[in-house]
């Protein structure tokens, strides 16, 4: 089903597609770029506690000053202006990283294009939320997913080719990355041109710039957020996954990032199938996060490299729900003019669910492994049932 698209300038899977674009485009620019991240501090003389913190702090950043930037937006009803202010940031401060002459200016721009994804990403999928209201929200969402993973691996892949062309230079290595990032820019004045209120595909109440309505969010967003907390607090990072395969000696380190590219392939195709699904059957499809949540460490944490190699791509597809699947279902839990607030507040969440569980696998990884397993399971456990009290509530 396709609304208003003629009011719109252009028609709702159009905007999805070229909304894709702009994201696979930015993914090259910012994921090319750490992927070499902690490599460059280390050559300008960065100690590990330095990469350590300064990449935790940007992270951290990300995730956390969405809380602002989120009812910022909402407030002010200008999405479009946070879109463009958060991108032009991280494509700027990217090809100026490779120019950092002293350690703390490089990290000054690690932290900047960090913010530059906290400052555009509640209000960039407010703007897409309002396109998937006419597309289904799970396929758009999915497609926006997918494409934005072919960008996190042609980038890496680019940047790796220039830095073996060039003898290891990083200011080529990063500055042809510009080039995505004017093209970034370009297409997103260009779609603020053709499509200035979006919110014509949800509803012509929500193309009023501020109309903001008053209230709290939903109770059934905050059961949600709950089940979110819950299923990331339980969920194994990669790190700790290739940190394994190591240790164990398993996988030779070379091999670590392909098995990452094969695990971001995964993701888009487990963003696109459980978007389809999405629209079918709802937020029911959610109920496969927890189960693959409580796979991955069962899978990974072995002394077998075909079953650890599994377990990592299990890892890709979780991550693919969470990219995808996950916002979907905010934007039909929260009404449009709250929505980035809701975005704002699903970061955080996910972040501080990130720290404590990362923090807990941990500790568990150290202490002993089947506890490691079992703990994982009975978190996913409850996060299931969390899930099912949502289910319920919404009948």
């Amino acid at each position: 089903m396709e609304l208003r698209p003629a009011a719109a300038g252009m028609r709702p899977w159009r905007f999805v597609v070229w909304f894709g674009t702009v994201s696979l485009l930015a993914d090259f620019v910012y994921e090319g770029a750490r992927s070499v991240t902690g490599a460059l501090l280390a050559s300008l003389g960065a100690s590990a506690l330095v990469v350590g913190v300064v990449t935790g702090a940007g992270e951290a950043a990300a995730l956390g000053l969405r809380l602002v930037s989120g009812p910022l937006a909402d407030r002010s009803g200008r999405f479009w202006a946070w879109t463009i202010a958060g991108y032009a940031l991280t494509v700027v401060s990217v090809p100026l990283l490779g120019l950092a002459a002293t350690v703390w200016t490089a990290c000054v721009l690690v932290i900047a294009e960090r913010v530059g994804k906290a400052v555009r990403s509640p209000a960039k999928d407010t703007l897409l939320s309002y396109a998937t209201a006419a597309t289904g929200r799970g396929r758009g969402f999915a497609v926006h997913e997918a494409m934005d993973q072919i960008g996190a691996l042609i980038g890496p892949l680019t940047v790796a080719g220039v830095l073996a062309l060039t003898g290891g230079d990083y200011a080529p290595a990063l500055g042809v990355l510009a080039a995505p990032g004017v093209a970034v820019l370009a297409l997103l004045v260009r779609l603020r041109r053709r499509v200035p209120n979006p919110g014509v595909y949800e509803h012509p109440a929500a193309a009023e710039p501020g109309a903001v309505p008053k209230g709290q969010l939903p109770a059934a967003f905050w059961m949600y957020a709950a089940f979110i907390a819950a299923t990331t607090a339980g969920f194994a990072t990669f790190g700790l996954l290739s940190f394994h395969l190591i240790q164990r000696g398993l996988l030779a380190v070379a091999w670590v990032p392909v098995l990452y590219a094969g695990a971001m392939a995964v993701d888009a195709l487990a963003a696109l199938a459980t978007g389809w699904a999405y629209d079918r059957i709802g937020p029911r499809v959610l109920a496969v996060l927890p189960l693959l949540a409580a796979a991955v460490p069962a899978l990974a944490f072995t002394r077998t490299l075909v079953t650890a190699v599994c377990g990592s791509l299990v890892w890709g597809a979780a991550m693919g729900i969470q990219e995808s699947t996950l916002r979907a279902t905010v934007a039909d839990l929260v009404p449009a003019g709250r929505r980035a607030t809701a975005y704002g507040i699903f970061a955080g969440v996910i972040g501080g669910a990130s720290l404590a569980g990362g923090a807990l696998m941990g500790a568990l990884y150290g202490y002993s492994i089947p506890v490691l397993v079992a703990v994982v399971a009975a978190i996913q456990v409850g996060a299931l049932a969390l899930l099912a009290a949502l289910l319920i509530k919404r009948v």
